[in-house]
């Protein structure tokens, strides 16, 4: 749906997108990096506020700059608040409808409808002025889905929503992604969009780091091994058992924490013959863990790299 060839982006002297090649397909995936890593200059190519410096971005395969046939496909939510307060979600939703080209019937049904959507029919005739932070990111999401966008572009959507709330926007995300949308979120929350998606870009300094499945980056990490948690009331034996495995490098043992860390570079082979290490050998293991299959370590390795 979204393609990037050979990418950059200049502000004067600095740089805000290094080279970037990369195609984005149906459902969620996470644009993650820092403040600064090139995010939303990223978001702003795909919504055609700009032009590369050089090289090429194609959306639904149309350029997308000032591009009307592109911007009726997408929905946008930007990161900031730009509200006229004195008026209700509602009013609000149906002025973006309306300029949105929709005549008054359809506006008024389709407006409705997404505030339905997003969990804000109960609250949706309040002022804006009132609204908390986590209210005016599911109003900002109900305009942005007043055209049922082929792309959603989410810039921070998750800031301000409380534990339920950013679980039911998740929710709601990964629904629309299942009917085939792009769903794509900035965000330097890591934790969070782990919930979200497995799909996910690295970017790093206008650079990106990696694209793909978290799990299969991970996999292509070679120089950090991966770290395996066995937790275990008999540590030191266990211990001994698994570093009897030619594809275990190294066991660490805490008997304090009952616990044993291996590092492994093929840790598919070490899962394979776990369970039968604890049947065949009567190891008494309780549970393990990867403390390296989440985003944050590998987000940790890349920018180390």
């Amino acid at each position: 749906m979204i393609s990037f060839r050979n990418c950059s982006v200049w502000y004067g002297q600095v740089i805000g997108m290094n080279d970037i090649t990369v195609e984005i397909g149906p459902g969620v995936t996470a644009l993650l990096g820092q403040n600064g890593a090139g995010k939303t200059t990223m978001m702003r190519l795909i919504s055609g506020q700009m032009r590369p410096t050089t090289g090429d971005v194609h959306v639904l395969g149309l350029d997308p700059f000032a591009n009307v046939e592109v911007y009726k496909k997408l929905g946008y939510v930007p990161d900031i608040d730009n509200f006229p307060e004195h008026i209700s979600g509602r009013e609000f939703v149906y002025r973006m409808a309306r300029m949105n080209g929709m005549a008054h019937p359809e506006a008024s049904s389709r407006t409705d409808y997404v505030i339905a959507e997003v969990g804000m029919a109960d609250r949706c005739d309040k002022r804006l002025k009132g609204y908390s932070k986590g209210m005016r990111q599911r109003i900002k999401l109900a305009q942005a889905m007043l055209n049922d966008p082929d792309i959603l572009l989410l810039d921070e959507p998750l800031n301000g929503l409380d534990p339920v709330g950013r679980r039911e926007y998740m929710d709601y995300l990964n629904a629309i992604a299942s009917k085939g949308k792009a769903v794509i979120v900035s965000s330097h929350i890591l934790f969070e969009v782990e919930q979200m998606t497995r799909s996910i870009m690295l970017m790093h300094r206008g650079r990106m780091l990696a694209s793909g499945d978290l799990r299969s980056i991970r996999d292509l990490i070679d120089r950090h091994p991966h770290r395996i948690r066995i937790l275990t009331e008999h540590p030191r034996e266990v211990a001994s058992k698994l570093m009897s495995l030619p594809y275990v490098i190294s066991a660490e043992v805490d008997p304090s924490e009952q616990e044993v860390e291996i590092r492994t570079k093929q840790p598919g082979q070490f899962y394979d013959a776990l369970p039968g290490l604890v049947l065949d050998d009567g190891l008494r293991v309780y549970g393990f863990e990867s403390p390296d299959n989440n985003l944050e370590s590998v987000f940790h390795y890349l920018v180390e790299a």
